[in-house]
């Protein structure tokens, strides 16, 4: 173990959230809770139909009813495009409001703001639109038919509704599979769902006499919001200001500027006061952003002791009416389709669909979940086929420390052989899938997770994370950063890291998040669970600014020669030979002011992995096992234990990751389970937590957890990521564990009764 990984014993140890007692008690301020002088309420009007030419908006009624301040429609606006950011800025291809063309029912039409949500919502019931109906699609076959309806007539050969594909190549594919012993072929249905935040989207915006923009949103991304607002409002980067309140999670779904965003801010100028627009829940579920729902057909080789020598992986997305994230979520899926095991020879082929429905996104995962879901069941049924147990399977195949993915990266840290052994250690796995009770299945899945997403193709002028720190004679510390905690509990962890690596308790910084002016630019935000790995880092970079600073003052005080190493601990900054030989860390800070004539002792950290893979400097492992019941008359499945024993590398908050995994669990039951769009001709019809079902307590199974010791040497004092990973192998165990009960295997997603029933000829 390395001995920084238990530094100042703050780093293991769990510390509650510091947002938690203003979040139970009602005290934090969401975005939907704040209220300015003069504020106007805004709404949105969204298409009734999937897919049509806009011929005429008449806005005049709406503009004539008492307490409307401004109605806009996108003639109004500058009609900047706007989507997958700065990554693929080729692929964006999404107007704030829809100019001569809606492509969803839900599409952004036009905008009201008045003096209250009651009038804006009346203004829209007298807003007329004329359309020319087209013919719509509604999945991905349809979509791809010669037949069908071009959603984007600026798509690039204009013949497709493919709006990009993406290809990896390694290896000699065919020649592979001849000289294979054993092939598993399959096709799989993943499905599309919600994120299901308990706080909806909402958006305040106030512009300043000078025409800045001060925008406060619940979203992941302040930095990538501001960059975009700027663009679609045309006004300099630097006029646009974004504040991120407390957000009741967001899982992907608020990584993006939104039309409400733009909406606010753009009406906020026109009328000279602040408006705000709050979505609900019926919004959210009707027409927020959504897991993309794949068709995949995997073919995988193996020699007839059970070594993989080959996969072919083909995926075809449905991103519906836009690009969104679905861009990234495409080159993603090809990487964790070659993710966990290894495989000598790997072909990949991933297109983005455009269907009639509301757009796709990114979604804890991103790509991963409905990938993986493939590789683990693929692998669960060729167990059973070459006769050898699920676990040896895994272990024979499991990446380790050292292995190559070809092109993309070399693992720097792998837990996986652990986690997998750890997890049958724990279950007696091997014991009770041979004397399975009727009805009752014991199954397995396996994960691996990027910590961090770098995407080192993509060329900026920007530090990929960044922070300030501010250090004073009073023996504290102010921590700035953009990253953005949604909810996971980052605020509290990086908090942690900073005050482990300066020697101070943990109340004795203070931290400032989340605020485009306030705090240093850049940091591209949550998502790609980067925020502990990459934030991480550019605050121990600082840190180190500072205790190189204050390591001067100590030497001159006690007249330390170079070869003295000054340690950091209990408030103090001494000699780590002779710890008499020391003052406190704030006498440390007063000399370093006085010597410097006031100046304030600050430091900026930076970090950005530009030669550690292409996608991540750093990637998670873990494994777990579900054991289920099956009522044989009705079908229905109740999870009865989950196990996981995962490798995040250091663990510094335990509390915290605990947190994690049974949020992802619970995420992971309902994806598995229940959690799924019922639509007809393209609308959803279950818009409210009634329809659309989601696990409560008293569907969470008992959990036990194991982490396994590993260290990341790229991760602050060892660590790695800790939250998207741990949603993706709950479907592909329980799914397995279903199969041990019922003889049902699963390849379209959700497993639900009527399924089962089905399968086991009980209707």
């Amino acid at each position: 173990m390395d001995p920084k990984k238990n530094k100042n014993n703050l780093i293991g140890k769990s510390i509650p959230r510091i947002d938690a007692p203003a979040k139970v008690t009602g005290k934090a301020l969401y975005t939907g809770d704040i209220v300015l002088p003069g504020m106007l309420h805004g709404k949105i009007l969204r298409s009734t139909v999937a897919h049509a030419k806009i011929l005429n908006i008449d806005i005049s009624a709406a503009l004539a009813l008492p307490g409307v301040k401004d109605v806009i429609t996108a003639k109004d606006t500058p009609c900047v495009k706007f989507g997958n950011w700065r990554l693929f800025p080729q692929t964006q291809d999404e107007l704030p409001l829809a100019l001569d063309k809606v492509r969803f029912i839900g599409d952004e039409i036009a905008a009201v703001a008045a003096i209250s949500a009651e009038i804006a919502e009346e203004a829209l019931t007298l807003i007329k639109v004329d359309y020319e109906i087209i013919p719509a699609v509604f999945n991905v076959d349809d979509s791809l038919a010669s037949s069908a309806p071009m959603i984007h007539d600026g798509n690039p050969d204009n013949t497709s509704n493919i709006s990009l594909d993406r290809k990896i190549d390694v290896g000699d594919i065919e020649a592979a599979f001849k000289d294979a012993y054993y092939v598993r072929e399959d096709s799989f249905t993943v499905h599309s769902h919600s994120h299901a935040y308990m706080e909806p989207c909402a958006s305040l915006a106030e512009v300043d006499s000078e025409g800045r923009v001060t925008l406060y949103t619940s979203t992941q991304t302040p930095y990538i919001v501001q960059c975009l607002l700027a663009s679609t409002m045309e006004i300099p980067e630097n006029y646009v200001r974004v504040i991120k309140p407390s957000v009741g999670g967001g899982f992907g779904g608020k990584m993006e500027l939104r039309a409400w965003d733009f909406c606010s801010a753009f009406m906020a100028k026109r009328t000279g006061r602040p408006v705000r627009i709050v979505l609900t829940r019926e919004d959210e579920l009707a027409v927020g952003r959504r897991r993309h729902g794949m068709k995949i057909k995997s073919k995988v080789a193996f020699n007839k002791d059970g070594t993989i020598i080959a996969k072919d992986f083909e995926a075809y997305l449905d991103g519906g009416a836009y690009n969104s994230m679905g861009p990234t979520a495409t080159f993603l899926c090809g990487n964790f389709g070659a993710m966990i095991y290894r495989y000598p020879v790997y072909r990949y082929r991933g297109y983005h669909v455009y269907t009639n429905l509301p757009p796709s996104g990114a979604m804890r995962g991103f790509g991963a979940p409905q990938a993986l879901y493939v590789s683990e069941t693929q692998m669960n049924m060729a167990a059973v086929d070459l006769n050898i147990d699920p676990i040896e399977l895994r272990l024979k195949n499991a990446m380790v420390t050292g292995d190559k993915i070809e092109g993309v990266t070399t693992i720097s840290s792998a837990g996986l052989v652990e986690s997998i052994t750890k997890v049958a250690e724990m279950t007696n796995f091997l014991e009770k899938k041979k004397n399975l009770p009727k009805n009752k299945g014991i199954g397995i899945g396996c994960y691996s997770f990027i910590s961090g997403g770098v995407f080192n193709w993509f060329n900026t002028q920007y530090n990929f994370s960044s922070c300030e720190v501010r250090v004073y004679d009073d023996g504290t510390a102010h921590l700035l950063t953009m990253s953005a905690d949604i909810g996971q509990g980052s605020d509290t962890v990086l908090r942690q890291i900073l005050a482990a690596d300066l020697g101070l308790p943990v109340e004795k910084i203070r931290l400032t998040a989340g605020d485009t002016a306030m705090t240093p630019k850049c940091d591209l935000g949550t998502w790609g669970s980067r925020v502990t790995l990459m934030n991480g880092n550019a605050i121990l970079d600082a840190s180190k600014k500072i205790k190189e600073q204050l390591s001067k003052m100590a030497s001159l005080k006690f007249d330390l020669n170079v070869i003295h190493e000054v340690s950091f601990s209990d408030e103090r900054v001494y000699a780590k030979a002779n710890p008499k030989r020391g003052i406190t860390f704030g006498e440390a800070v007063k000399m370093w002011v006085k010597a410097n004539r006031g100046e304030e002792l600050t430091a900026r950290g930076y970090y950005t992995p530009r030669d550690k893979g292409l996608t991540t400097p750093a990637y998670s492992f873990g494994a777990q096992v579900a054991e289920v019941d099956v009522d044989p008359e009705t079908g229905v499945i109740t999870v009865e234990r989950i196990t996981t024993a995962h490798d995040c590398g250091t663990v510094i908050n335990p509390l915290g990751v605990e947190g994690q995994l049974e949020g992802a669990i619970q995420m992971g039951i309902g994806y598995t389970l229940c959690e799924q769009f019922a639509m007809r001709d393209g609308k959803t019809l279950n818009t409210t937590f009634l329809d659309y079902k989601i696990p409560a307590a008293e569907d969470m199974p008992e959990i036990v957890s194991a982490a396994i010791d590993t260290y990341e040497p790229e991760g602050p004092f060892g660590a790695k990521e800790a939250g998207e990973g741990l949603v993706i192998p709950t479907a592909p165990a329980i799914s397995d564990a279903v199969f041990q009960a019922t003889g049902y295997r699963c390849k379209e997603l959700p497993i639900t009764p009527e399924k089962i029933l089905r399968a086991t000829g009980k209707i």
